[in-house]
């Protein structure tokens, strides 16, 4: 475990803080404003042992705490503020007027770019917040999960910052996809150890019965909970999925909120990628009240992989969150937990299960589901790229193929409309997957 001592660590607030003026006060409080009381997670009825009972245990007393308030706003503590701002907060929207230019449309695309953070994605908003909680509660290290190794990214860094230990576990197939962020992550100080892996029960059943060996984010997630199960010392974090984490990742719809009004716009459609849901909830959770005032008159969309089609394909019932059964039963939309994940480049997006906050949005009739092929992310990317110079990462480009569909149709019927795209991350440590679509013939095609 490292010490406190280590740079980067404050117990105060470093002055002159950066300015606050524009980072959101509180976190928008997704559960008490849907639409239909989120169905509380159970233990199986064949359970030996409470799966409840380890998760009460294993986590940061503050995330519990969150998941259980009734208020609508959860207050951000100064120096959660002062790192979000540190961060860059607020993030740019940019309007994509070359792209809108490309596809010849009257309809106004505005990308929210979380991309831009220190880490490449929007992660950070969470793991700087539970890295704050857990130094606060004298925890030094954290175990977690990652799909394409964002959130791991996001953790081990957040975690140097505050001066804690990070312990990540990271679904084979995206780890050996992406030496370069591997390589980042270890450089940050945390151990990386690829699921499913010999280091736990749950990743030793896997190896030994032939079942997911690829990996996935459900592989990891029962690896880490087994982990912090028999290491009472630790402490486990989740990056998606939780009410908590949806909740801190509403600093995202906020700011677009403000941006707009300074803009005078009013959005007609809001589109993320969605895996765990953390990014979705981030950007539509201040948006719930304008959806029930306006119905049709805002589409809430949600971009999801062809590989893992949950939301389009899957169904709304009560499953494990990973395959040996070690997380407790909750509800949400999934492909059942024996569902082999095949071997894709959009790791974020693979997951048997999601977010019950999200699947209450779906079931509810609210959100709107779309599901795309890697190739045709890929084919998304390149052509931002050539538009917008940006590089993003195939995840987002889920939510901005899904934008570029809606800006057609906009096209189609004239419809001036505004549609806000999330961006949650950069492509820059993904482009073995662009090479892998591209190769040569990127250039050429």
């Amino acid at each position: 475990m490292q010490s406190r001592e280590q740079p980067g660590w404050s117990p105060e607030p470093v002055a002159p803080g950066p300015d606050l003026h524009d980072v959101p006060m509180s976190w928008f409080n997704i559960v008490p404003n849907l639409p239909a009381p989120l169905p509380p997670a159970r233990d199986p009825e064949d359970a030996k042992g409470s799966r409840l009972e380890v998760q009460q245990r294993i986590r940061l007393d503050a995330m519990r705490a969150q998941d259980a308030a009734t208020d609508s706003f959860l207050p951000i503590p100064e120096r959660v503020r002062q790192e979000l701002a540190g961060l860059g907060r607020p993030t740019p929207l940019l309007r994509a007027r070359a792209l809108e230019e490309y596809l010849d449309t009257p309809a106004r695309i505005y990308l929210k770019r979380e991309d831009v953070l220190p880490t490449g994605s929007f992660k950070l908003n969470s793991a700087v917040t539970q890295a704050y909680f857990a130094a606060q509660q004298g925890v030094g290290t954290l175990v977690t999960e990652t799909g394409a190794g964002q959130w791991g990214h996001a953790v081990a860094w957040a975690a140097r910052r505050f001066g804690l230990h990070a312990i990540v576990f990271w679904a084979g197939v995206s780890a050996r996809q992406k030496p370069g962020r591997h390589t980042v992550i270890e450089m940050l100080g945390a151990q990386v150890h690829q699921s499913p892996s010999e280091l736990t029960a749950p990743g030793k059943a896997l190896l030994r019965d032939g079942r997911h060996v690829l990996g996935s984010l459900g592989t990891a997630i029962g690896e880490a909970i087994s982990y912090a199960a028999d290491h009472p010392e630790t402490r486990y974090i989740s990056g998606s999925n939780l009410p908590h984490v949806l909740a801190h990742q509403t600093v995202i719809g906020q700011e677009v909120k403000t941006q707009l009004d300074a803009l005078g716009e009013t959005p007609d459609t809001l589109i993320a990628c969605v895996g765990g849901g953390s990014n979705l909830g981030g950007l539509m959770g201040p948006f719930l009240a304008d959806k029930a005032e306006r119905g049709d008159g805002l589409l809430l969309l949600g971009a999801e992989s062809a590989a893992a089609p949950r939301l389009t394909r899957g169904e709304w019932r009560y499953d494990h969150a990973d395959p040996e059964g070690v997380t407790p039963l909750t509800k949400s939309y999934t492909l059942g937990r024996d569902y082999e994940l095949p071997d894709t480049h959009v790791g974020g997006l693979r997951q048997h299960s999601g977010s019950s906050v999200v699947g209450v949005l779906r079931q509810q009739g609210l959100l709107d589901a779309v599901a795309y092929e890697e190739g045709e992310a890929f084919d998304t990317g390149r052509l931002v790229l050539r538009t917008e110079g940006m590089l993003i990462a195939p995840e987002s480009c889920h939510a901005v193929r899904a934008a570029i569909e809606q800006a057609v149709r906009a096209r189609e019927t004239g419809a001036a409309e505004t549609i806000v795209a999330c961006v949650s991350g950069n492509g820059a440590l993904d482009l073995d997957g662009y090479t892998a679509r591209f190769g040569g013939r990127a250039a050429h095609a």
